[in-house]
Parts: structure tokens; sequence; C-alpha cells
């Protein structure tokens, strides 16, 4: 994979140090509480996976696909392409994100599910590009720069989902 990537940013083993300790500050912050996961596809899968494991908790597991993106740049339309199969009223939801990037997918989303009258909201994700969103997520595995990532569920055009760890994908890749 070195022909794709500059550099790798986050080790398969600093993001599974990463979901252990987020793992944990969950499980304290909603012990005893009706709580549901919200994974976001395609990329929270690997995320999502590992996190869950590390909650000590009986907690429920549910997906929506949502999409601002267009090949690499971000549009201002969220479209959802797949919801919910429960109802959430009352109950509090964690919504995992693999890359929290402008937030406006985020928020969006966050709209949509207070006027289901979930009882909370709260976001964790793996990566929060600091430089660029309007939206601070509860918990956050890692802060990253504006680079344009993969791995571990972050694609370019579908691809490299499957690497392990997060590398920086090399511009002469995407900028033509």
């Amino acid at each position: 994979m070195n022909e794709i990537l500059e550099s790798i940013l986050i080790s398969k083993e600093q993001i599974n140090e990463a979901c252990i300790t987020l793992g944990k500050q969950i499980t304290k912050d909603y012990e005893g509480k009706d709580t549901v996961l919200v994974g976001l596809l395609k990329g929270c899968i690997p995320f999502l996976s590992d996190l869950s494991k590390e909650i000590d908790l009986p907690v429920e597991t549910q997906y929506m696909i949502a999409s601002s993106y267009h090949g690499t740049t971000t549009s201002s339309e969220v479209h959802i392409k797949y919801d919910l199969e429960i109802p959430i009223e009352g109950k509090h939801i964690l919504l995992v994100e693999d890359i929290v990037d402008t937030g406006q997918t985020i928020n969006a989303i966050i709209k949509l599910l207070k006027n289901r009258k979930a009882a909370s909201i709260e976001v964790v994700t793996l990566l929060n590009k600091v430089d660029n969103n309007n939206l601070k997520p509860k918990y956050i595995g890692f802060t990253i720069p504006n680079k344009f990532v993969v791995g571990y569920g972050l694609d370019f055009q579908e691809k490299y989902r499957n690497l392990p760890y997060i590398g920086v994908l090399k511009k002469e890749l995407y900028d033509k």
C-alpha cells in the first residue's frame, strides 16, 4: 500500500487503544440508560465493531446511511439513504462515525433524531478534523489535520477501507 500513502497517520495498535479508552468512558457515562449505537455506514463498520466490544453494557445497534460526499468534496445536501429500523423516542443515542469533517452530515442527523424525541444524542468519532468542522463530538479518538485519510473504514472511491490502520492518501491520487 506504500504506493498510495504519504504516511501512516494512526497505527492499528493506537486505534485499538482508542477503542478501549472510549469504550470504558461510554460504559461509565451510559450505565443504566437505554442506549442505541447508531452507526453511520459505510465507514463506521470497523470502528463500531471494535468499539462496541469495549462497551460493557446492553446496547442496541442500528445503522443509517447518510451522505454529503461526492468524490473528495463535501456537498451542501445530506441524503438519508437508509434509515433506522426502530423508534428511538426516549432512548439515548450515540452516533458512531469514522470521521467528522465539516460536521454537516452529523448535524443533519442530530436534527432528524431530535425531531424523533431521543432522550439524548451524542457523537463518538474515531477521527475529528479540528480545522474543518463546526461540531464538537463528545467522544473523540484522534484529532487529525486536514488531510485526506484512508483505512479502517475510510475510503477513496470505495477502496482502501480494509487497511488495518489510517494513512494519508498521496495527493496526486485524488487531486487530478
